[in-house]
């Protein structure tokens, strides 16, 4: 009776909801209150594919979903964006009878690091992908290692890891586990010898703690990383990128299978062969997996084109708080070598808490945007006097700066004059306030 109970509220709940906004996660919560053991009572699908990590969760589901769609399967997934174990609820029981027997093929889920073992208490994923792990939102979510141990209690024997390879903390839950696939990139055109960003958090060995040495860096602590005290070192791929050309747009995966890119950032070349690899896993051909994410355009709104007065516009979402996220949105500024302006909007910290705490800004590489094609910075939001700060230390000329504490008159401002592209680097909070000014295009 109480399954019936919490599956008919959380139904009705759900519904209501899409009316005032709560229908994602409200609905879950009141089935658990009724039913707290509501996820072990439900009948899911054979194939239960789930996926986190610190970056490209969002973006990988999506993909993944449209590539298992293709192959004629019936996907449900939280297209809503709620990822804690509130959502995941939601989202089983309105997909579910009454008598609670989930309606598809495959059920794919987005989880949030930190709640995964909440969320797979009571059933565990056939597939589970982890994309990365590197600092983010490090007032909610401490070291990467304290999420590590977050996600670690998630992980059922039976379920098969897809791991990155190329990150060194990751590719630790494949210790003592016997099932696992890697996905990694290869040496190529965008690997360097050096690392990126203002910190270096593949120093030191997350097995033993000793100094580790690199043989290429692709951004961060993720590239060919081997610690000469315990061994701990990049492992063989299963599905690897043999090539890639930024510039042209082009990725080669296990040296055949060719897509191109709609969007040049490596970024998206991570998140393309993680869904690549575990479609792969599940079955699919890779000839489908390709077909579609060919030049696939993501839905999720993590880059925009939009037009601002004579300026042709890109919108770049980055993650709250997630300074490799802006490092890799403002290499993708530097690398596109075209006259441009580039408009940087802080106007919230967090979606979920109020602290002005913005020590994060200084973990974020903007000295990147010190290069001859960028004409101008505006400094735009609540906090563009904390940007400002930030800025004086990069090297940048001063007279390329703006101040635009107020974003409708950065907006007006740039709707004056000016015919450079322009990109805003901005994140999810802050980037409603913008698609409001502005006129949108498809990209």
């Amino acid at each position: 009776m109480r399954k019936f109970l919490a599956i008919l509220v959380c139904k009705l709940g759900h519904f209501v909801g899409k009316f005032i906004g709560k229908g994602s996660s409200m609905p879950g919560q009141v089935a658990l209150k009724i039913c707290p053991d509501i996820l072990s009572r439900v009948t899911l699908p054979e194939h239960i594919i789930a996926v986190t990590g610190s970056n490209g969760k969002t973006s990988t589901v999506e993909m993944i979903a449209a590539i298992l769609r293709a192959d004629g399967r019936t996907v449900v997934y939280n297209e809503e964006g709620s990822n804690q174990i509130e959502g995941v609820t939601t989202m089983i029981l309105t997909h579910s009878t009454f008598g609670g027997r989930m309606k598809a093929d495959v059920l794919l889920i987005e989880s949030d690091e930190r709640y995964a073992a909440h969320s797979f208490r009571y059933f565990h994923p056939t597939e589970f992908v982890i994309t990365n792990l590197y600092r983010d939102q490090l007032t909610r979510n401490g070291h990467p290692e304290w999420v590590y141990d977050a996600i670690l209690p998630a992980i059922h024997p039976d379920t098969l890891l897809v791991l990155n390879a190329d990150d060194p903390l990751s590719s630790c839950f494949a210790n003592g586990h016997e099932k696992v696939r890697w996905f990694g990139v290869n040496e190529c055109s965008i690997s360097s010898g050096t690392p990126s960003g203002v910190y270096h958090d593949g120093a030191y060995c997350p097995v033993c703690k000793s100094p580790m040495t690199y043989d290429y860096y692709h951004y961060n602590q993720i590239g060919a990383y081997r610690c000469p005290s315990c061994g701990h070192a990049k492992p063989k791929t299963d599905f690897t990128v043999t090539d890639v050309d930024l510039g042209s747009g082009e990725l080669t995966i296990d040296g055949d299978v060719r897509i191109q890119l709609a969007f040049r950032s490596i970024y998206n070349v991570y998140n393309i062969l993680a869904a690549y690899s575990v479609c792969r896993c599940a079955g699919v051909a890779s000839e489908t997996a390709c077909r579609v994410i060919n030049n696939y355009i993501l839905k999720n709104g993590r880059m925009v084109r939009f037009t601002l007065g004579g300026h042709r516009g890109t919108l770049l979402t980055s993650k709250h708080e997630n300074s490799i996220a802006y490092d890799t949105n403002l290499r993708y500024i530097r690398e596109s070598n075209t006259e441009c302006t580039v408009a940087v909007i802080v106007d919230a910290v967090s979606r979920k808490y109020f602290t002005s705490e913005t020590s994060w800004l200084w973990d974020i590489d903007f000295a990147q945007l010190d290069c001859p094609h960028v004409q101008r910075v505006l400094l735009c939001g609540r906090y563009a006097n904390d940007l400002a700060v930030r800025f004086s230390f990069t090297g940048l000329p001063q007279e390329k700066l703006e101040l635009h504490p107020d974003i409708t008159e950065a907006c007006d401002s740039l709707k004056r004059g000016g015919s450079e592209d322009l990109f805003v680097v901005t994140c999810f909070s802050d980037r409603d306030k913008l698609l409001s000014q502005v006129q949108r295009e498809p990209v």
